[in-house]
């Protein structure tokens, strides 16, 4: 039986520099740094990668952990600059948040590029405000605030 979402993964090119951004940015908590060395057959099996290295962390936030890899053997390659979020695979993560436009504004002094500002009060229905934007390395994430108890995917406890 599945019990819910513990975390979402991020591969990155500066983990250090990254984990300072996801702290600033919204206030998660490191709880572990760690890895490995090349040569764990256990680990190699589970990531599919023959020969692995990587330092990782993983970090909390309210209701999900954000864990972080900067892998050194192989070494990652840079995703395609602001990969379309049409291209197959993962595209964002969604936060919710209580004022967009506080949000989007705090945000954007911290270096997140946005695609557009939020929607208007009116868009979407009435039932929520959101926008994408893109952490430091250009990972999509999108920001909701729920105008309306009747929105059909409320956060969760």
């Amino acid at each position: 039986m599945i019990l819910g979402v513990h975390h979402v993964a991020i591969s990155a090119a500066d983990i250090d520099g990254l984990i300072d951004w996801y702290v600033d940015a919204f206030g998660l908590e490191v709880v572990s740094r760690g890895g490995w060395q090349s040569g764990s057959d256990v680990i190699d099996s589970i990531v599919g990668l023959p020969g692995s290295a990587a330092r990782t962390a993983m970090l909390r936030g309210p209701n999900v952990y954000i864990e972080m890899f900067q892998y050194e053997q192989p070494e990652g390659r840079a995703a395609a600059g602001d990969r379309p979020v049409c291209d197959h695979g993962y595209t964002h993560f969604g936060v919710v948040v209580d004022d967009i436009d506080a949000e989007h504004a705090r945000l954007s002094a911290l270096g997140m590029r946005f695609h557009a500002a939020p929607t208007p009060r009116e868009g979407m229905g009435g039932r929520l405000r959101a926008c994408y934007g893109r952490d430091p390395e250009g990972n999509v994430i999108e920001l909701i605030e729920i105008l309306s108890e009747d929105w059909p995917a409320p956060l969760l406890p």
